[in-house]
């Protein structure tokens, strides 16, 4: 549930558990993940409107005329108006959309598939046009994760990635309906995640399951119309919407974390509409739902160790100790004193069930700039276990703004109504509180996370069933061995469930999104080779983590 990180230079907000911080790493915690400054405002959509009689293609023909045919016709048939996606002066991501060639225009799609003549939404999209036209393959539609991430700015920064084989290729970023500039979904919650931790004992639990119920009930009063309408199937049903609307047969597409979940679910329900698929970051279908984290515990381990080792290497710079050992007490030594008293940074409080979500957040990406970042972040939250006044570091600031304020409830309120609409979560507490309590008190940082109860324990049920997802597709997968949100397990678990596909597997890194974002030649080059021709690897290949560049 975290959106990978942009390409050095662009760190996006991480955001699953939050978004945290300064960068722009994050999606549910981190895609479900979910850090730099919080990414540039969403423009203001409209809201679901009574459908209008959309301008056809062609003349209006009698109502009974062709509904047997296309009951979407005049979707899969609208003329597109683009646009500048530039909304004013301090829209940064219009900004690099232009600079970058892009243009930006609203698909009209239906509120409920099932009644296409009803109510109508808006899902915008953005699109830089390829330049080789004798040799193009296509649109390249992406989706960077979340569920609930915007990956309209995306296309500047995955052509760089793509290199040479960009210019064949029309590049199209979507946010999906409700999400960021489509026609919007806000429950006015007082934070930017449903995730937390579960606090200390029995007492903190409650407090838990109060706080995931009152977000339910603020989605009922201020979304209830449009909840039954968020989820996966209705977002691939868009797709291909989009794809028609663009005058495609078809659609290469590339997904990252909750994105590669998407992907699978497009290529189930439309086959013959699928050309060339990468998914990195690979969400086993028959572990998605609102519970996705759980098991990403012994992963998260991995990663907060090996921070440790690099956080005792530059204890010159933050002071966390001089080992590793010594590292891990420092930050278990912050939690112990948050559960006691909460620790005060500025505006903010942090207690038993914000921490462990810092450190979570933390995690899904490995490198230099994201290890500073979380370095920096610890070292604050010391400080003020300590009693010291703290101005916190950039990366901690956004998180917290994320985590205890309401400027991302539209976040957090899509990425929550997509989950809750696409999978049943256990309505009994007490599911919740045995899964704690069987946990132990020998991991105080991830499965408090990772078990404890949300919203969807609280949520009406999906409308639809989940998608059982094809049996096999000739897809190149994307995965880091020590990825903590989408695991090198599930990745397999994928691969094993498609033999046509390849598994492309980056060695010694706990990082979350690969390619295009971590600096792997070797990756890189897969997913470039496979875009530029359409034809996967022999085999399965396996990458080795680049030597380090630079250390901040």
């Amino acid at each position: 549930m975290t959106r990978p990180t942009a390409p050095a230079g662009r760190r996006r907000p991480r955001r699953l558990a939050s978004r945290a911080a300064t960068a722009a790493a994050l999606s549910l915690a981190g895609a479900l993940a979910l850090g730099a400054a919080p990414p540039a405002p969403a423009t203001p959509a409209a809201p679901a409107t009574p459908a209008a009689p959309a301008a056809p293609a062609t003349p209006a023909a009698p109502a009974a005329a062709r509904p047997a045919a296309d009951p979407l016709a005049r979707y899969h048939h609208q003329q597109l108006h683009w646009k500048s996606c530039l909304l004013g002066p301090d829209d940064t991501t219009g900004k690099e959309l232009e600079q970058a060639g892009a243009q930006c225009a609203d698909v009209t799609v239906p509120l409920d598939y099932a009644r296409p003549e009803g109510r109508t939404l808006t899902v915008a999209i953005s699109r830089i046009r390829g330049t080789d036209t004798a040799h193009r393959a296509g649109v390249l539609l992406l989706n960077s994760g979340g569920p609930g991430g915007q990956t309209l700015g995306d296309p500047p920064w995955v052509r760089k990635a793509m290199k040479d084989v960009a210019a064949r290729y029309d590049v199209v970023g979507v946010d999906p309906r409700f999400v960021g500039r489509s026609t919007p979904l806000d429950c006015h919650w007082p934070t930017g995640s449903m995730i937390r931790g579960a606090g200390t004992g029995r007492a903190g639990f409650d407090r838990m399951a109060a706080f995931s119920a009152d977000l339910a009930e603020r989605c009922r009063t201020h979304a209830g119309d449009l909840l039954p309408h968020a989820g996966t199937r209705n977002a691939a049903r868009d797709m291909d919407v989009i794809r028609a609307a663009l005058g495609e047969r078809r659609i290469s597409y590339l997904g990252y974390s909750y994105g590669s979940y998407l992907g699978q679910v497009y290529a189930t329900m439309f086959p013959r509409r699928v050309d060339r698929v990468v998914l990195d970051g690979v969400v086993d279908p028959a572990r998605y739902g609102p519970r996705l984290l759980r098991g990403t515990e012994q992963a998260n381990l991995h990663a907060l160790r090996n921070w440790a080792d690099w956080a005792a290497a530059h204890h010159a710079t933050y002071g966390l100790g001089r080992t590793r050992s010594a590292v891990l007490d420092t930050v278990h030594a912050v939690r112990s004193a948050a559960a006691r008293t909460p620790l005060r940074l500025g505006d903010h409080r942090v207690d038993d069930h914000v921490l462990p979500v810092l450190v979570f957040n933390g995690l899904s990406q490995d490198n230099p700039t994201a290890h500073g970042d979380f370095a920096e972040a610890v070292r604050d939250l010391r400080r003020a276990a300590e009693g010291r006044a703290v101005t916190p570091s950039p990366w901690l600031a956004s998180a917290l703004e994320f985590l205890l304020t309401g400027h991302e409830s539209a976040y957090g309120s899509a990425q929550t109504s997509i989950l809750c609409g696409d999978v049943p979560a256990p309505r009994d507490p007490e599911t919740y509180w045995r899964d704690l309590r069987r946990a132990g008190t020998g991991d105080l940082l991830f499965a408090p996370v990772t078990n404890d109860i949300n919203p969807c324990a609280f949520w009406d049920p999906p409308r639809e069933r989940p998608t059982t997802i094809r049996a096999d597709l000739p897809a190149l997968l994307v995965n880091a061995t020590g990825d903590p949100r989408t695991t090198y397990r599930s990745a397999e678990t994928v691969h094993r469930a498609w033999p046509s596909s390849r598994l492309v597997t980056l060695r010694g890194a706990d990082q979350h999104g690969v390619y295009g974002t971590f600096g792997s030649t070797c990756v890189d080059t897969t997913v470039n080779a496979y875009l530029a021709t359409g034809r996967l690897p022999s085999g399965d290949v396996t990458c080795p983590r680049p030597t380090p560049g630079a250390t901040r």
